[in-house]
């Protein structure tokens, strides 16, 4: 692949509707359920089990690194040099909002209904606001649907965007990669900064106290750097400052990524290894769209799973928690009827997830994301958008 000519993605960006980040965020998402489904414990094998904490659990790292790298890109590339910070923030609310309330409300009824959890007002309003990635405590934290807490880290690159993109938008194009490796240095430093906090509680699954994954992980202003490095790269490919490098060969660098997560201990296996390699994924799936290349994930079939992927995502852990899975809590089964079991509730969190898309997330972003006067009709709705989590 030669480099883009300066110039050429920025002309394309403004129509370009990315379909293989599209279909990426389903992969993104799907490696997520991979993560909790495989790692929640269901399989009589002990050595299986300790196998896949081992070696499958650090998907779900992937997974969220991803979608904060694809959001700033996004965003970025689908900027309006007209858009007001207010108008902007309206769109994003209403694509990520009326998803997170139906899943909160549902997670808090299934919670005392089901569960038997007491509902109280730590695990509740704070992620009703989705405020909870900012509290260090494991019982704010989760709320009442866990994944949300990925929102709380979006809705801070969502207020700072209007004025990052501004001042990336003023780095000159020759000194734009060398921002982009500033960004990764400041994920780096996030991570050596993690031991300076108590090494006490250790987390039940992973060799790490909760305070320094909380700050690593889960810390809203400390993912900033990663959705940074997403806008960063967005303007690498619109300037036609990318490097000749394929789709292919930005995912072959994920394989040594993952690797490190794996080998490298305690806080710097979380976020760092594979910050690089995601970002070039993205650039090249971009770059690929730009100029018609091959790409396994713009077909249909992938670009419409990537649509579900935010309704997935948001979804899944409370299939996992409260459906066929997780009904019975500690019950375990031989291999088979185990991977039988996760896929059944793959297909089911399919199927809840394409409910809420159909019923919920389409109707409020058609009605709600653009302001109208009384007499004019609804506006057309925003092409899709790839940059939410979920």
């Amino acid at each position: 692949m030669t480099a883009l000519r300066p110039g050429t993605a920025k002309a394309s960006a403004d129509g370009s509707r990315l379909p293989s980040l599209t279909g990426m965020r389903f992969i993104a998402s799907l490696m997520v359920f991979v993560c909790h489904a495989f790692t929640y414990g269901i399989f009589n094998d002990k050595g299986l089990s300790e196998s896949l904490v081992t070696y499958v659990s650090k998907l779900g790292f992937v997974g969220v690194g991803f979608f904060f790298i694809l959001s700033g890109f996004v965003l970025t590339w689908s900027a309006r040099d007209t858009d007001r910070p207010l108008t902007f923030w309206r769109r994003r609310l209403v694509k990520i909002y009326p998803n997170h309330l139906v899943t909160w409300a549902a997670g808090l009824v299934l919670m005392v209904w089901i569960g038997g959890y007491a509902a109280t007002v730590s695990n509740t309003v704070p992620s009703f606001f989705l405020i909870q990635a900012w509290f260090p405590v494991e019982d704010v934290f989760f709320g009442t649907n866990g994944p949300s807490w990925s929102l709380a880290a979006e809705l801070l690159f969502y207020l700072s965007f209007p004025w990052l993109v501004r001042w990336v938008r003023a780095i000159p194009e020759q000194r734009l990669w060398r921002w982009a490796g500033y960004l990764f240095v400041g994920v780096v430093v996030v991570a050596v900064a993690s031991q300076l906090l108590p090494s006490d509680p250790k987390m039940p699954y992973y060799p790490i106290s909760w305070y320094q994954y909380w700050f690593v992980y889960c810390m809203p202003l400390t993912r900033l750097f990663e959705f940074a490095l997403g806008i960063v790269m967005a303007r690498i490919v619109q300037t036609g400052r990318w490097i000749p490098l394929g789709l292919g060969g930005a995912l072959l660098t994920l394989v040594p990524g993952y690797a490190l997560t794996v080998w490298l201990p305690d806080a710097y296996g979380i976020v760092a290894p594979t910050v690089i390699p995601l970002a070039l994924i993205v650039a090249a799936g971009a770059a690929a769209d730009v100029r018609g290349l091959s790409s396994p994930f713009r077909g249909r079939l992938m670009v419409h799973l990537g649509e579900l992927s935010f309704a997935f995502y948001m979804v899944h852990m409370l299939v996992m928690w409260y459906g066929p899975m997780g009904r019975v809590p500690g019950r375990t089964w031989d291999t088979l009827p185990a991977l039988g079991m996760i896929v059944l509730t793959f297909a089911l969190t399919t199927a809840v997830a394409w409910i809420l898309y159909r019923v919920v997330e389409v109707p409020a972003v058609r009605r709600f994301s653009n302001p109208r006067t009384p007499r004019e009709p609804a506006a057309a709705p925003d092409r899709p958008l790839t940059d939410v989590v979920g």
